[in-house]
């Protein structure tokens, strides 16, 4: 019988995380996608040191991931926002330039599992994630359902692997 988990974490671990919504609409009031992920992480014992909501210029996201570098406990940043082909959905662009490392295979599963719920319109998603000065990120589209299909499948279920592993350098 296949697990879901090949290496089940067995202790419980907190992990110390960030959220950033990007967003020029959103507040902290109307950021359900945002609360959601807090909702989620918590829920699992997470800690959440940071939580901002940026507009969606690519300077101030990489601005904001080099401030967030130097918060030394900070392991893992979880972006919302920003992941379409409109105009201004730079989170991908922004991502790209700073990652050290890449993790396809989270946009290649997000991709496939968001094609299961919503059909073809999941090939506009450009949800990312990778290593970012031994921090991980994994950047989301800011639909609320879109966050839950992420961290419920893919994020929490191996959040804690993902961080033994960067602590393994």
């Amino acid at each position: 019988m296949m697990s879901s988990q090949p290496h089940p974490d067995r202790a419980l671990i907190s992990i110390n995380c960030a959220i950033v919504t990007i967003s020029d609409t959103r507040s902290k009031e109307s950021d359900r996608s945002g609360q959601l992920i807090q909702e989620k992480l918590e829920a699992n014992g997470h800690q959440i040191q940071d939580y901002t909501i940026l507009k969606d210029d690519p300077e101030a996201i990489i601005n904001h991931l080099k401030t967030l570098r130097k918060q030394k406990t900070l392991e893992v940043i979880i972006c919302n926002g920003g992941t379409g082909i409109a105009p201004r959905d730079t989170t991908y662009d922004a991502l790209a330039q700073v990652l050290d490392k890449t993790l396809p295979g989270f946009g290649e599963l997000f991709r496939y599992l968001s094609y299961q719920e919503i059909g073809s319109r999941a090939i506009a998603s450009r949800a990312i994630a990778g290593v970012y000065s031994n921090q991980l990120i994994f950047s989301l589209p800011g639909s609320t359902k879109a966050v839950q299909l992420g961290l419920e499948k893919l994020i929490l279920p191996e959040l804690v692997h993902l961080v033994k592993q960067l602590d393994h350098q």
